[in-house]
């Protein structure tokens, strides 16, 4: 009878032995934001783009290329003129602060500075009075320490109008200078 009872218990452990092992509980995955890991590092080309050079696997322990290239959001801001001008106001001097600002932090970054203008006047004058608003935005970046090597300036007069109705809303809108980044 011991036998048996022995027997029993010894059947009983094994099977509870191989349920258990056949139960273990699966691998659930972290579904929560990471915060604060280093876990990449970020490299920047030369035209403007971050790539993620290495990331770790977080399920496995175990790092991947990634050569995904991710355009870097660098937004340099238009700044604006009264009629027949081309001095810059309080108000464009603080934007273009701001953008001396990007244009340091991203010393990759190349830009052109394109010169604007409303309607009025002939396409000479107009052409010239774009090129001297590009060319005072240009020289006060420089003033703020940007490099003038990365800094181009060129000329559009009214060709390029943001708005093309007419009237002063729409003239005051196409005096400006816009910022392109360059390849």
């Amino acid at each position: 009878m011991k036998r048996i009872i022995f027997g029993n218990l010894l059947a009983l452990g094994l099977l509870c032995l191989l349920l258990s092992a056949g139960c273990a509980k699966k691998p659930v995955a972290d579904t929560r934001p990471a915060v604060n890991q280093p876990d990449a590092t970020v490299q920047t080309d030369s035209i403007g783009t971050t790539q993620d050079a290495i990331l770790d696997d977080a399920a496995t322990g175990e790092q991947r290329d990634d050569t995904e290239v991710v355009p870097l959001v660098v937004k340099l801001e238009t700044i604006h003129f009264a009629f027949d001008q081309h001095t810059l106001t309080v108000e464009s001097r603080d934007i273009l602060a701001q953008n001396a600002v990007l244009l340091q932090t991203n010393p990759e970054l190349k830009i052109a500075i394109e010169g604007h203008c409303d309607e009025r006047g002939s396409d000479e004058y107009n052409l010239a009075l774009g090129e001297r608003r590009a060319q005072a935005a240009r020289d006060y970046l420089v003033s703020l320490g940007v490099v003038p090597e990365r800094v181009a300036t060129i000329s559009y007069g009214e060709e390029m109008p943001l708005d093309p109705s007419t009237g002063e809303a729409a003239w005051a809108k196409n005096r400006r200078a816009a910022f392109k980044i360059q390849n």
